[in-house]
């Protein structure tokens, strides 16, 4: 009979500790034992054989429904035209490993009083960032003077949480010219009397992108409700300032810049996200796709500590064997470069071996026969 011990040797401790939290109390050493044989059958059963290929199996398994997406929608336009890039175009993002994607997105998670949606409206307005021409009623060209005058509308002033000594730091940094005011007029002059009437209107459109408020790259703000909790969805990402915010949740925040999340809080942070991208893309599309499929793919593209993508310059172009290098792209320069290089391949994969005729080793083709002839006498 196989102890309980032995079992558990069998097991990772993740799994152990997994059984262990989910037990019930007060069962008899039978009942858990019982448990621990169905657990330990159901992983062995579970287990990738050796020499199964699961890099060709996961390509499959992303590729087939991957190809299904070419014909479905590409954007998505929510509430307030926020524009969300889904399905085909989003995955090749996500795999070919872009530091610049065409909607960067948060999911702001927040404590309370926010997040049972007291107050959110107001928060997510003080989140986004407000730039001068936002809040300014309208501005007006003097061109004798050579100045532009603008009145700010206090309404949505007062909303952001601005008032007039903010707004005239924000101009000064901004734009290293004085603000005086007149009544509830402010006034900024062309800093050279010489300058013509191009000089004015180049100012005018200077004061309009002035950041006064907010955060920096979230341009626009939706509060929804998922579950029993408000959160705020917002076009555009800024983690790290996020963060540091006192009303956000830190641990169930996220962003959908895989770069911006390695840069924040780290790679296997980046590993995670990559799974969850990828996994909400083929998901939105009505799809599926087995997790750890996806999960090979997050690995292997953060295995050495930072992101590459699965392209010619990333994964590809890291491979030690020459001729799967040139199998991907450009061959004749991989195979002119390892040449110069003297480059020696092993031929320990598949397409190498599939490229010079030679068994394959997966599988059956894994193991290898070495028979000892026998003597003549």
């Amino acid at each position: 009979m196989v102890s309980l011990e032995e079992l558990k040797i069998r097991l990772t401790p993740k799994l152990i500790e997994e059984i262990e939290t989910h037990l019930p109390k007060g069962l008899s050493a039978d009942k858990v034992k019982k448990i621990y044989e169905e657990v330990v059958k159901e992983y062995e059963s579970a287990k990738v054989a050796p020499g199964e290929s699961v890099g060709i199996i996961s390509a499959e398994s992303i590729g087939e429904p991957s190809t299904q997406m070419i014909l479905r929608t590409f954007h998505l336009a929510g509430v307030a035209e926020m524009n969300v890039t889904t399905g085909l175009p989003r995955l090749i993002e996500i795999l070919d490993g872009r530091k610049t994607i065409e909607t960067p997105m948060m999911e702001i998670y927040l404590k309370e009083p926010y997040k049972s949606g007291k107050n959110i409206k107001e928060l997510a307005l003080q989140i986004k960032e407000t730039r001068l021409g936002e809040i300014v009623k309208e501005f007006v060209i003097d061109l004798a003077e050579k100045a532009v005058s603008f009145i700010i509308n206090e309404e949505k002033a007062k909303l952001i949480g601005v008032v007039p000594s903010v707004i005239m730091k924000a101009i000064e940094k901004s734009i290293k010219l004085p603000v005086k005011t007149s009544g509830k007029e402010y006034i900024v002059s062309v800093a050279s009397k010489e300058g013509g009437v191009n000089e004015v209107y180049k100012l005018k459109e200077q004061l309009r992108t002035v950041f006064v408020a907010g955060i920096k790259n979230i341009t626009q703000v939706l509060p929804v409700k998922r579950g029993n909790e408000f959160l705020i969805i917002t076009g555009g990402t800024n983690l790290k300032a996020i963060m540091e915010l006192e009303v956000v949740d830190t641990e169930k925040t996220t962003s959908n810049d895989i770069f911006e999340v390695a840069d924040v809080l780290g790679i296997e942070a980046t590993r995670a996200t990559i799974i969850n991208e990828i996994y909400k893309v083929i998901e939105g599309q009505g799809l599926s796709v087995d997790e750890r499929h996806i999960m090979l793919v997050a690995d292997m593209m953060t295995v050495d500590g930072s992101i590459k993508g699965i392209t010619r310059y990333g994964i590809i172009g890291e491979k030690s064997s020459v001729l799967a290098r040139a199998s991907f792209e450009t061959p004749i320069r991989h195979l002119i470069n390892a040449a110069l290089a003297g480059e020696r391949d092993p031929l320990n994969s598949v397409i190498e071996n599939v490229m010079i005729n030679q068994i394959v080793p997966i599988g059956t083709g894994l193991p290898r026969i070495v028979m000892k002839p026998t003597e003549k006498k």
